[in-house]
């Protein structure tokens, strides 16, 4: 782990993260895992996960306009946190164009994929709920499809804790589903997926609340991906 990595981290809940209990199993998606009970799992739900990464690792790399959007605001050696990484395309892509990186997930496979893709990437399999790093350690967080794996409450709570990572004018970009009905999807790429799907002006209230400004919120079709997205920058309150 290099200084940077070692400046960011918190020991308090470093080893417990990287190290979870042999007794639950990560229910995975390619951004972000939700942690269920080991009798979930079936051989037809790891064949499930073999499909996802494969798939996975086919898709080209885009950079996203909101990814775009995002880094225009950011200082060119600004240090970055990927929330919900996957195999690390969109960090590996910041960390090539000079961005000091970090990416985050709970995948192991896709952290795998992401290492041996990017060799001098930092990648850290931990957990969004319980995030490993010290405060004001980041000038900017990317969050693409990652918070939405998460139940609103959660995601909340969240929000707060993420705005304590980025120093005074930090900047926070996410993409969360846009929509009424939250639900546990049982097809796709990844059976046992949980999607919540926010209302635009539900996201602002939590956002605010967290302590962000909101630059931009809006809602977008087929931009960011498939559907429609809440695309959310925002910056960190004085």
């Amino acid at each position: 782990m290099d200084c940077l990595m070692k400046a960011m981290f918190s020991p308090r809940c470093c080893s417990a993260l990287i190290f979870p209990s042999s007794r639950r199993l990560s229910w995975s998606s390619p951004n972000c895992a939700i942690e269920g009970p080991s009798s979930w799992f079936s051989v037809f739900h790891i064949a499930a996960h073999v499909v996802c990464l494969a798939r996975w690792n086919l898709r080209r790399h885009r950079r996203r306009p909101l990814l775009g959007t995002w880094l225009r605001c950011l200082p060119p050696d600004a240090r970055l946190l990927d929330l919900g990484c996957g195999g690390g395309k969109d960090a590996g892509d910041l960390g090539q164009h000079g961005y000091r990186v970090v990416g985050l997930d709970r995948t192991s496979a896709l952290l795998s994929a992401g290492r041996s893709r990017y060799p001098s990437l930092s990648l850290v399999r931990a957990d969004l709920r319980q995030l490993p790093f010290q405060a004001m350690s980041f000038d900017g967080l990317w969050a693409a499809a990652s918070l939405m794996h998460l139940p609103k409450p959660v995601a909340r709570r969240i929000l707060t804790d993420l705005c304590r990572l980025v120093r005074p004018g930090g900047l926070f970009a996410a993409t969360v589903t846009h929509g009424l009905k939250s639900r546990l999807v049982t097809d796709g790429w990844l059976p046992g997926r949980y999607f919540a799907r926010w209302r635009k002006d539900e996201l602002a209230r939590a956002v605010r609340r967290a302590g962000w400004n909101i630059l931009e919120l809006k809602v977008v079709t087929n931009r960011e991906r498939n559907g429609r997205w809440l695309n959310l920058l925002a910056q960190r309150q004085s």
